[in-house]
């Protein structure tokens, strides 16, 4: 949600703090500002909007050169989006800054106590609160680390914390609690950030912040170098993870693309082959990235539950679909912020799997503690290596997507449903449902999918035309079967995070349940079609649904398997898509309705990167 920078170190803070949170611009945001230690002081600047406007102000209004310094852009919780309520946040007397990710839930009793001691907030924020009391703390110790200790122990929430003091000019703090937080070490340099793509350019080096835990950064002007300690809200050392980003700054880059969306989308055949590489074992066996669950559990494991929201939910929808089929074990699939508040049945034979882009999302993460409270084990699927859940989790699967940075996901929803079908592989595997070459003969289908991705994109243009075209419609419908109903919910979302328009997605065969009555005269409607090799019953009847609502005045818009000409006669546009096993369908008849929504979005003006309203990693629940 929020993006986070600090930095110390030799270079100009403001210059370092700035182009990081450029980089963090993806997550969503509508205020920015900065803080700098500089000439014994502190100097700040913040402003509402994007972050242009931080930094005309800062044209016109120079802060003075400083070596340490942080940055924030903000996502509204607590407080409109005002010039008052943008971080950073200082205490009365200008000597701590502190920049927030996250909720604070016992801010109001908090601020009570610190007015009835004679401090002035002036803003609306929760965050307000800790930039006093850490002035506070510090007073009677100044050991900023401490003073952060101290403060957390009093803290209610999810929440990542980084600030300076005035008079600690060499050293940022930080401190976590179930929101992210990540260490960038360079040479004589140290970042902290909400994603390592804020340091990316500076340093490849990183270490985990771990949950409840301090770190202290701090330069050495003398020798020159840098130091990192962490510790528990308690005082006590903790162990840290080094660990080295598998990507560098150009991968973060538009790379002549109009917008980072374009990029990604081009980027999937690429994101689908690395999510494959190194999979399959000198042995013939698929391999996970770290498996902690030893084999014979996997074999009694007797019901898999997949928690996921928004887009991952849609591929943990079509992991549904191979998991029954390979394993033959019962697979639920759930929203993972109604999960824990409905009570579910878990127990030790229950596998749950947490499909999460940046392993931050707060409802996933609460749904995987409650599961591993039940004694369940939790298997990972993620992108982002150091993240909360995978590190929380017995088992990983990385997806190995590169950076995400628009805010709409399109190669990390591909690579999430290559990695379901790894899982469910693997599990069949373990099982013993699916023999070794059978296995094979699937992950060898996966890599052929990465060709056909790239067919798909080569042939795009009459979409984009249809896209433009339909720049002005109110409503679109969405329809599948089987595996196709997922991806009809996919391209209805894509349709309103990026166009803001009403798009719903529905089993076709529920359309005479009820939404038929929609239908009206030049009503654009998408059709998801099953192969009719794999599924020809299924084929047969979405080709009569096509039929009923054309002749109710429908504009059908048909994504169908090359040589399918069942589909030609009532189909006003057909999109072709190679052929492929019917479980992997998906993977191909996803992309069309991506470049669909991203076209028609830039036909309306809107901004594809970051759609209003939206954060890349919603971080609260």
């Amino acid at each position: 949600m929020c993006g986070i920078v600090g930095y110390v170190g030799s270079q100009s803070a403001l210059e370092v703090v700035l182009a990081g949170l450029r980089r963090l611009e993806y997550r969503g945001y509508d205020s920015a500002g900065v803080a700098v230690l500089a000439d014994g002081g502190i100097a700040a600047a913040k402003k509402s909007g994007k972050l242009v406007n931080l930094e005309k102000a800062l044209v016109d209004r120079p802060l003075p050169a400083g070596a340490t310094g942080i940055g924030h852009t903000r996502w509204a919780t607590h407080g409109g989006p005002t010039d008052a309520n943008a971080h950073p946040h200082l205490d009365n007397a200008g000597r701590v800054a502190v920049v927030h990710n996250g909720i604070i839930e016992n801010f109001a009793e908090l601020r009570a106590e610190l007015a009835a001691r004679g401090h002035a907030l002036t803003s609306e924020t929760d965050t307000e609160v800790v930039a006093h009391l850490l002035a506070e703390e510090f007073s009677g110790r100044a050991d900023l680390a401490a003073a952060m200790r101290l403060v957390c122990r009093r803290l209610k929430g999810a929440f990542t914390l980084v600030a300076v003091h005035a008079d600690a000019p060499d050293v940022v703090v930080g401190a976590r609690r179930n929101s992210p937080l990540v260490v960038g070490v360079g040479e004589g340099e140290a970042f902290l950030a909400s994603d390592v793509a804020a340091f990316i350019a500076h340093t490849r080096s990183a270490v985990e912040l771990g949950q409840d835990q301090v770190v202290e950064v701090r330069r050495d002007g003398a020798a020159g170098g840098v130091g990192v300690a962490v510790t528990d809200f308690d005082g006590r050392p903790a162990d840290v993870r080094h660990f080295r980003v598998d990507w560098d700054a150009a991968a973060a880059e538009k790379g002549g693309h109009a917008s980072f969306m374009h990029k990604e989308i081009a980027e999937q055949p690429r994101a689908v082959a690395d999510t494959l590489l190194g999979r399959i074992g000198a042995d013939g066996e698929l391999i996970l990235d770290e498996l902690r669950i030893p084999a014979a559990e996997l074999r009694e494991v007797d019901k898999v539950v997949v928690v996921a929201c928004g887009t991952a939910f849609h591929a943990g929808l079509i992991a549904k679909y191979a998991i029954e089929h390979w394993t033959r074990i019962p697979c639920e699939v759930e929203l993972a912020s109604e999960f824990r508040y409905r009570d579910p049945i878990l127990d030790a034979r229950s596998l749950v799997v947490a499909v999460s882009q940046s392993g931050e999302t707060m409802d996933t993460l609460m749904a995987l503690r409650h599961a591993r409270e039940q004694g369940s084990r939790v298997l990972a699927i993620c992108n982002t290596n150091g993240s909360t859940i995978p590190r929380e989790s017995d088992a990983v699967l990385y997806t190995h997507a590169g950076p995400e940075v628009a805010v709409a996901s399109t190669k990390a929803f591909l690579t999430q449903l290559v990695a379901c079908y790894l899982v469910a592989l693997y599990l069949g595997q373990a099982r013993g449902t699916k023999w070794g070459d059978e296995v094979l003969g699937v992950v060898r289908d996966l890599a052929d999918i990465a060709g056909a991705v790239e067919r798909v994109l080569a042939d795009m243009e009459p979409v984009r035309a249809l896209a433009r075209s339909l720049a002005g419609a109110g409503t679109v419908l969405f329809l599948g079967r089987h595996v196709g109903y997922p991806v009809a919910l996919e391209g209805a979302l894509k349709l309103k995070e990026l166009a803001y328009m009403h798009a719903e997605g529905f089993a076709a065969g529920e359309l005479k349940h009820g939404p038929i009555a929609l239908v009206e005269e030049g009503l654009p409607v998408v059709v998801v079609v099953p192969s009719p090799r794999g599924r020809s019953v299924l084929h047969d009847k979405i080709v009569s649904n096509i039929q009923e609502i054309r002749a109710r005045g429908a504009r059908t818009i048909v994504i169908a398997e090359e040589g399918d000409e069942a589909v030609v006669p009532c189909a006003d546009h057909v999109v072709w898509v190679p052929v492929t096993p019917t479980l992997l369908q998906p993977l191909v008849t996803t992309v069309p309705l991506q470049v669909f929504a991203c076209e028609l979005a830039v036909a309306r003006g809107n901004e594809v990167d970051q759609p209003r309203n939206l954060a890349k990693s919603v971080t609260v629940e």
